[in-house]
């Protein structure tokens, strides 16, 4: 049995707050009470209010992917450029890269006027393939993961990269990371966390100022991060949230939120009544509200957390602390 595994699985309701989006990721628990979410398939930025209904904030094209607020108050959102898509029964699933497809991009949208612009679509010669997840950090820049696009026949290399919100700067940090997906900083703004999908990992890498790890801290000298935990079931990792106690909560597909210690015990695993449960972010006054995107089914639901989350740099109350 792997290590890390400690059964506990408590029984959580879950309430719906609305259906019909389609497959919808990027949570963001806004302090108004609304949640915003990104419709892959929908191709739109959209806000939910608290009764449910739905109002689209940008159309965005492509595959709106991830998104979080910057310093600005503006949404920056990750495109993964577009994907094919399949109907299962009432499931809706995502396929390989979009007939039109050709990169992705960062886009950053006006919430007030639902104006978007494309920040970033490359980094040098490097083109952005499939921008997935993005986290700030309290120096204002961004950083996003790449989990690549997946063809026929072959599938793009992962990475993380980190940029700053005027355009200026762009540059790929890590790299090789096959299908970087969930990406999340600690409390103490010291590590950060990805969640590696196809094989079920979360790794993490210590930061030494804004954009910079330290190199050499896994186990071998080519290794940049530690191994936190890795399942011993099937698991496919999606994106995550950080708790305010530091416990990384990740959406594990199929049908869970994995909690893991910093130190890579599992805490508890919280089963989700969705194949592809994706996403995790924490609103309410005390952070204790747990949304959660059923993205197959087109559902944000909600659940009170026996946990506080991470308040979020620019949104709640670490907003602007340098």
């Amino acid at each position: 049995m792997d290590r890390h595994y400690m059964p506990n699985e408590p029984t959580m309701e879950f309430e719906t707050v609305t259906t019909g989006l389609r497959f919808p990721e990027g949570p963001i628990a806004m302090p108004d009470g609304s949640v915003l979410v990104v419709e892959i398939q929908g191709k739109t930025l959209t806000r939910v209010l608290p009764g449910g209904k739905k109002e689209v904030v940008a159309e965005l094209g492509g595959g709106p992917n991830g998104a979080a607020i910057g310093p600005d108050g503006r949404c920056y959102v990750c495109n993964n450029g577009g994907l094919n898509w399949e109907q299962v029964g009432d499931r809706t699933l995502p396929g390989l890269a979009a007939d039109d497809y050709t990169h992705g991009w960062i886009d950053v949208v006006d919430l007030a006027t639902g104006k978007s612009d494309v920040l970033y679509d490359r980094c040098g010669d490097i083109a952005l393939r499939g921008p997935n997840d993005i986290v700030f950090d309290r120096h204002g820049g961004f950083w996003f993961t790449d989990v690549g696009k997946v063809f026929r026949n072959t599938r793009d290399r992962g990475g993380v990269f980190y940029a700053r919100t005027d355009g200026s700067f762009i540059k790929r940090k890590i790299f090789p990371l096959e299908t970087a997906n969930g990406i999340g900083i600690s409390p103490n703004d010291d590590i950060l966390y990805v969640a590696e999908s196809h094989s079920g990992r979360l790794w993490a890498f210590d930061l030494l100022g804004p954009g910079e790890i330290h190199r050499g801290s896994g186990p071998v000298p080519w290794e940049r991060g530690r191994l936190v935990a890795g399942m011993s079931a099937y698991s496919h990792f999606d994106s995550l949230a950080v708790e305010a106690s530091g416990n990384v909560c990740v959406a594990n597909i199929p049908h869970a939120i994995t909690v893991i210690s910093p130190e890579g015990a599992i805490v508890e695993q919280v089963a989700t009544p969705d194949l592809l449960t994706t996403n995790i972010c924490f609103g309410g006054a005390d952070l204790m509200t747990a949304f959660i995107t059923l993205s197959t089914t087109g559902q944000l639901v909600k659940t009170r957390w026996p946990r506080a989350g991470l308040p979020l740099h620019w949104l709640n109350d670490r907003s602007g602390r340098a």
